[in-house]
């Protein structure tokens, strides 16, 4: 079942996944993958732990090379794409790790700065700068010379943002933005998911399990199954969707045939 309910994009989509397969041993992961992620959207991969979401997510950061299929990033293909090739295409993504990924050692601004130094900035006053402004925009203004350590989990995922963001990429990607959060604080995050979208027109992609999350943030839902694409549309559709598979998953039950 493949049913798109969301009106398609008329520009090129910044990512378009055909046919895309991966499998490790006899563990097939990705079984045909298509998908496009449209310019300035909120897209939420949802689906049970092991359909795919994560493999699917590093291919779209060149982390993976996919046995088939291809993977394009603003139409330039990436699927098979040399290392030392893959730096000005993965600027245009950013991607915020689930538990956060700081370097502990480091301030916050230096765990912000560290994409920037990596890019050969070396000038102190243009980091100061892009990393103040981005902090601004987590709403941390204030904070760089704080270790990790000092940080609430909340904060932690901010200073994540931040870094994610501090190389003005087109593009972010989030592992579990909500893990580990309470409702108060996920609520947080998301209202800056939303903001990067509105605000800096940034497409955001999300691989989360938190539902009330989904019907908050999201523009269109992609639900993966066994490697595949089982369904894509609104919130509104999953919603109103009697498909068994969908209602098992959003009221936490175990549909039959998958047991």
């Amino acid at each position: 079942m493949n049913t798109t309910v969301s009106k398609p994009s008329p520009e090129t989509p910044i990512i378009r996944v055909r046919g895309l397969h991966q499998h490790f041993g006899d563990n097939h992961v990705l079984r045909g993958v298509d998908l496009d992620v449209n310019k300035g959207e909120t897209l939420c991969l949802l689906g049970a732990s092991g359909g795919g979401k994560t493999v699917l997510v590093k291919h779209m950061l060149g982390l993976m090379q996919p046995h088939k299929g291809t993977v394009e990033i603003d139409g330039v293909d990436i699927s098979h794409m040399r290392e030392r090739d893959l730096g000005p295409v993965r600027k245009k993504i950013g991607m915020m790790f689930q538990n956060s990924a700081l370097f502990d050692s480091m301030t916050v601004a230096q765990n912000i700065a560290f994409p920037l130094l990596e890019d050969g900035i070396k000038d102190t006053d243009e980091l100061n700068r892009r990393v103040s402004e981005v902090l601004k925009i987590v709403r941390l203004p204030g904070q760089e010379e704080k270790m990790p350590s000092e940080l609430s989990g909340g904060m932690k995922k901010r200073v994540a943002l931040a870094r994610a963001i501090v190389d003005r990429p087109a593009c972010v990607c989030y592992d579990e933005p909500h893990a580990g959060l309470d409702p108060i604080t996920a609520g947080s995050i998301d209202k800056l998911i939303k903001r990067l979208q509105n605000e800096l027109g940034i497409t955001n992609i999300v691989i989360t399990h938190e539902l009330r999350s989904v019907f908050r943030i999201a523009d269109r839902i992609v639900f993966m199954k066994d490697g595949r694409v089982y369904w894509q549309g609104t919130p509104a559709g999953m919603q109103a969707s009697t498909d068994p598979t969908l209602s098992h998953f959003l009221t936490g039950t175990e549909s039959k045939s998958n047991e």
